[in-house]
């Protein structure tokens, strides 16, 4: 018998055809004997739909209210699967964030979590019961109900299980798993078995989409074994999988790898613009001149190049912002002409950056060089990069983006 903690996304629970196909997901792990505690993200499409009547009532909308209006879609999934598993005559109950409860910091919207006090839920799922919990809600220190923003029912999913202590957190979504690289790009991407906490945050800050990178960060410092799976999978086929798992992807510590792939990925992320700042004055302080204002603005800085002229006295700075960001970040540094004292700005938003990913980076020599000579075979040049003890990001050209991937995918060896 195991603790579980089941959490099913927008499309796993987008009708009552699909609510039912996870009422049967759910009896399976109940009739196996485990105890069970599922986490529900509101029906596809829900979300969105509450946020634009939100702002159709008022662009100035007061941040509470908005909370309570689109937590509303959580609410409803949650109840109609207790419903549905009660009708399939399984002991089963809904719960809303603010009974749990779950509290978060007062940052409505875009909340944190800061404590759950999951006694009284612990209790329930010994004692037999379903507990079915809606996602991405919580109680604010106002009293009033809070949402953590994007990928919050994930967040939750892995609170929660941090909190009740699961053996195990199911994230059933519409892939398998995690897999090498996107299988759209690249047909012969390969499922992973087992991905490390370390190498799944990176590959979910950079690109991938299976996974939110709050989620994984708190599984990975709460040490919660999270376990990718699909929820359009038969309920009823053989739970057949590596080792004693079904199929899917578990993300764990780094010591429960059987084996260590130098390379375990690539990721891409298309969502970047690049900014070129011209002709500063070379001086103590002009770093902070540019990133400061920035940062004042909340905007996230990644990749940064610095190219000093050859008399020393000026320099160029590239960094990249969000694409989301970019015209913001433009205005800011415009704003800031004449503190920073450069000469020109220039941008570019037709860029993306691919990453290698790999905890056996460490150990290993030459990974970097091989990309750069993989990428520069096909001609594709290198506007800037980072890199970290387990990954190598690059910024290229958007045009290039499927040729760089499927290179490096198969220069590493991950090709299937």
């Amino acid at each position: 018998m195991a603790r579980l903690v089941l959490k099913f996304g927008g499309t796993s629970v987008a009708d009552l055809d699909r609510i039912r196909n996870v009422a049967r997901h759910v009896k399976r792990e109940v009739d196996a004997g485990n105890e069970v505690a599922v986490v529900v993200s509101a029906m596809a499409g829900q979300t969105n739909k509450l946020v634009d009547w939100c702002r159709q009532a008022s662009p100035l909308h007061d941040a509470r209210e908005y909370d309570a209006v689109v937590a509303s879609g959580e609410q409803v999934t949650s109840g109609l699967l207790a419903i549905v598993l009660q009708d399939m005559g399984v002991n089963a109950r809904s719960w809303q964030g603010w009974q749990i409860p779950l509290k978060t910091d007062e940052s409505h919207g875009a909340a944190r979590i800061k404590e759950i006090d999951a006694d009284f839920l612990v209790e329930r799922i010994s004692g037999g019961q379903v507990a079915v919990i809606a996602g991405f809600q919580g109680i604010a220190p106002d009293n009033r109900i809070s949402t953590l923003g994007r990928g919050g029912s994930d967040t939750s999913a892995v609170a929660i299980a941090a909190a009740i202590k699961a053996d195990r957190c199911d994230i059933y979504t519409d892939v398998d798993g995690v897999y090498t690289t996107d299988p759209r790009i690249v047909p012969k991407a390969k499922r992973l078995d087992r991905v490390s906490f370390e190498e799944m945050l990176e590959m979910a800050s950079l690109g991938a989409k299976v996974l939110q990178v709050r989620s994984v960060e708190m599984a990975m410092v709460h040490g919660v074994r999270t376990f990718v799976r699909s929820s359009f999978d038969d309920p009823d086929a053989p739970q057949i999988g590596v080792g004693d798992l079904p199929p899917g992807t578990l993300i764990c510590d780094e010591d429960e790898l059987v084996e260590q792939q130098v390379v375990t990925g690539i990721a891409f992320a298309k969502d970047e613009a690049q900014i070129s700042i011209r002709d500063v004055a070379d001086k103590p302080g002009v770093a902070h001149s540019v990133f400061g204002p920035l940062a004042d603005a909340n905007i996230n800085v990644d990749m940064i190049v610095q190219n000093i002229s050859p008399d020393g006295k000026t320099t160029d700075i590239t960094f990249t912002v969000p694409e989301t960001d970019y015209q913001r970040a433009i205005k800011v540094l415009e704003e800031n002409r004449e503190a920073i004292g450069f000469q020109n700005l220039e941008g570019a938003t037709d860029v993306v950056k691919v990453s290698v990913i790999g905890i056996g980076m460490r150990s290993h020599a030459g990974i970097a060089a091989d990309c750069f000579r993989g990428l520069a075979a096909k001609g594709i040049n290198i506007r800037a990069i980072t890199t970290s003890e387990i990954k190598i990001s690059v910024l290229i050209d958007s045009a290039y983006t499927e040729l760089a991937v499927r290179t490096l995918h198969s220069l590493y060896g991950l090709d299937g």
